[in-house]
């Protein structure tokens, strides 16, 4: 590579594991002398790819093509859960000069200096290992709260996806590197964590160990907040949930992955739980954690779904009270189960989607006038708007609050005076 000083930038797709690993990459790109764009144009545009969806798919490719347009002497990286899914798909069918998979993320630089003499495509997809890749992520700092990566994989084989193609088999963080990732953290001034990874309920399976150790390792840094992403309610047992509990920074707010309210459509889905089983994991975290939130997601216009299948998801959320649902139409992926079964019709798909939306908000309403005349403990975000602060509280409850200037990272008590739209408002009580 010659002296010239190359600047770029990197576009994150998806989930907040790949947050993390973006962060590696770029962390990995200054130590190799490159230099982080400032302004428009960059020599390397990097994108850190998604593959859940076909949408997230082709928004990956509209990138590369798009960037390739407006700057053709710009070195395009498409990295990723979008090449390690579909390795022919991303080397041929898109404008990146670099095609790399999940297990390469962390040799990109040594790549583009390879293309930066030679101006020869790469294509670099291998297998992904079975052991936890600790070079391909960091704490992603970014943002208020940290995320950390402490689980990469899937198991489940679930019929309607791509991840466990896309990432491979559970591996997991070492238990004492979860405790130094977060004492960073902290050291660097987050009063929150949020512990993630692709399928985090399973981690430390290979190891012995479950993800209370994990929560519990944590805890160890003294933070103030400490959060899970997505879970899978099969790897929440009695036990774990007890343990959480001794936990005392562990937010009460669990985000439990439903998908479909029918035990005939959830074992279409080889989802590994029936509705009863999960109501009970909902039952025994609000047992541990009174009033805590629940959220989940769901999917509309599964294959072969019936309007009677239908109607129970709306039922089940209805009785389960989840206090915010991420509703997914239907997304059909090739390579999956679920894309050999018969589909419904795009249109059936997507009125399900609206019809199980307006029933989300309805509930997702309802949790927030409970929160009304409360006082919370409100984590400040970065300011949107000179007219209030916002953040979020351990329940993952959206707030304003008609003060300006409350610095970002403050912890501050606020009282819960009214709900508007999807968030509530409320005044400071006291400064954290």
């Amino acid at each position: 590579m010659d002296n010239k000083k190359y600047t770029f930038e990197i576009t994150t797709l998806g989930c907040k594991v790949n947050s993390c690993e973006s962060a590696a990459i770029e962390k990995n790109m200054l130590e190799h002398g490159f230099e982080k764009a400032d302004g428009d144009n960059t020599d390397i545009f990097i994108i850190n790819s998604c593959a859940v969806t076909g949408t997230s798919v082709e928004k990956a490719r509209h990138l590369a093509k798009s960037k390739k347009s407006k700057e053709p002497k710009c070195v395009v990286v498409l990295c990723g859960c979008f090449p390690q899914s579909f390795p022919e798909k991303a080397a041929l069918n898109t404008d990146a000069d670099i095609v790399a998979g999940n297990a390469q993320k962390h040799n990109i630089p040594e790549m583009l200096e390879e293309y930066l003499k030679t101006g020869t495509k790469i294509v670099r997809i291998e297998q992904l290992s079975r052991n936890y890749d600790e070079k391909s992520a960091i704490p992603d700092e970014n943002r208020t709260r940290a995320f950390i990566k402490i689980e990469d994989g899937c198991d489940r084989f679930c019929s309607y996806c791509i991840i466990p193609t896309a990432r491979g088999r559970v591996r997991s963080l070492p238990i004492e590197e979860i405790t130094k990732q977060a004492l960073q953290c902290v050291n660097d001034g987050h009063k929150e964590l949020v512990l993630t990874g692709i399928n985090l309920g399973c981690y430390g399976q290979e190891l012995g160990l479950t993800l209370a150790d994990a929560v519990e390792a944590a805890a160890k840094s003294k933070v103030l907040r400490l959060r899970l992403s997505s879970l899978e309610p099969e790897m929440l047992s009695s036990d774990i949930i007890e343990r959480f509990k001794a936990v005392s920074s562990l937010c009460p707010h669990f985000h439990l992955s439903l998908q479909s309210g029918s035990d005939s459509v959830l074992k279409k889905m080889n989802r590994k739980y029936t509705t009863e089983q999960f109501s009970r994991v909902v039952e025994k975290l609000r047992e541990e954690f009174p009033d805590c939130a629940i959220t989940t997601d769901i999917i509309a216009g599964f294959p072969t779904e019936t309007d009677e299948d239908f109607q129970k998801s709306i039922d089940f959320a209805r009785e389960m009270k989840f206090s915010k649902i991420h509703v997914f139409p239907y997304s059909l992926r090739s390579g999956t189960i679920a894309a050999e079964m018969p589909q419904l019709h795009p249109r059936i798909i997507t009125e399900r989607a609206r019809v199980l939306i307006s029933e989300a908000e309805k509930l997702e309403r309802e949790f927030l006038k409970k929160q009304v005349g409360t006082v919370q403990s409100v984590l400040v975000e970065k300011p949107k708007s000179d007219a209030y602060s916002h953040g979020f509280t351990e329940k993952y409850v959206p707030v304003r609050i008609a003060e300006e200037n409350i610095a970002r990272h403050s912890l501050v008590n606020v009282k819960i005076t009214g709900v508007r739209e999807s968030y509530c408002v409320g005044k400071l009580e006291v400064r954290g």
